[in-house]
């Protein structure tokens, strides 16, 4: 894994766009204050695109057997006694 690129507080200032433009690509940067890290600029994870409910409708089968259990699992709580 390679290490973050670190930055002092007036170079992050002055080259931002160019510090956001390496979190874009997935690198992780440091922002550091007088040699002491203390920020990580991070990219944020891809936003999850989820559809309405019932979207699934029509494409998922649940087996007649879905609520039997069976008698090893029923055994194993105490179920068939």
């Amino acid at each position: 894994m390679e290490a973050a690129r670190q930055y002092n507080v007036h170079e992050a200032k002055t080259h931002l766009s160019r510090i956001l433009e390496q979190v874009a690509t997935g690198e992780e940067v440091v922002i550091s204050k007088a040699g002491e890290p203390v920020a990580k600029v991070v990219p944020l994870r891809a936003r999850v695109n989820r559809t309405g409910r019932g979207s699934l409708r029509g494409q998922v089968r649940i087996g007649d057997d879905f609520d039997e259990l069976p008698d090893d699992i029923a055994d194993a709580f105490g179920m068939n006694e």
